[in-house]
């Protein structure tokens, strides 16, 4: 009993690291969720419900191999290993991709989100509306890579009110000089920047879990075989 309990114990671990990464992704989507909205192109896709899903399916993978811990089945057991091992190339492969096409990703990321002004205060687009200027008003920052950006949106030079260093009514219309001029792309990843250090913790962290369940998992597969051949 008590070794069934030290293998569950094993592969709640799996679970826990599941629920560290949901749990991360509801704080991003809570504190920083008017980031999806900003695309136009992929409204839904942001690192918050990115995290959200594959947390998710971590939390039923570990519950998976908590079965094949208590019952000691091999089947259950493999399958637990298999799935989790793909996970764990997946997010491999994520990231040095991300690396690799980093100067694509962030032409295309640019491209979007400009693209995606143009639907600043049309019908239907609240959300983005809204999420660009909260974004303009704490990071106090005007476009996606420069305030003129607006200018193409408005055929005009003028800015939204978010862009103001002081708020007010139709401040947008006011004299350049009472804008925010910094770009909101590289605000945005200079901000992620100066999490950099705390973002590659969670990661290690995370990898280091799935690691361990599938070295627990693989060894207890073994063990599982090993007695079946045994008294077969």
């Amino acid at each position: 009993m008590k070794l069934k309990s030290k293998r569950t114990a094993r592969y709640n671990s799996a679970k826990l690291g599941g629920c560290g990464i949901l749990g991360v992704g509801v704080w991003l989507s809570v504190t920083q969720g008017n980031f999806a909205t900003l695309s136009s192109s992929l409204p839904s896709l942001s690192a918050a419900n990115l995290l959200i899903a594959v947390g998710t399916i971590i939390m039923v993978i570990g519950c998976l191999g908590c079965v094949g811990a208590v019952k000691e089945s091999r089947p259950v057991l493999l399958t637990f290993f298999i799935l989790l091992l793909l996970i764990f190339f997946l997010e491999i492969l994520s990231i040095m991709l991300f690396f690799i096409y980093q100067y694509e990703i962030d032409h295309y990321a640019q491209r979007d989100l400009k693209k995606g002004l143009q639907l600043f205060g049309t019908e239907g687009n609240v959300g983005l509306t809204n999420a660009w200027m909260i974004v303009q008003t704490d990071f106090r920052c005007c476009g996606v890579t420069n305030h003129t950006d607006w200018f193409e949106v408005y055929n005009a030079s003028r800015v939204p009110d978010s862009c103001c260093l002081e708020y007010s009514d139709n401040c947008g219309l006011d004299n350049p000089g009472t804008w925010w001029t910094a770009p909101c792309y590289e605000r945005v990843k200079d901000w992620l920047n100066e999490n950099l250090v705390a973002l590659w913790i969670f990661a290690l962290c995370t990898a280091l879990t799935q690691i361990l369940g599938l070295v627990f998992s693989m060894t207890m597969f073994c063990q599982a075989v090993k007695v079946e051949t045994f008294y077969a």
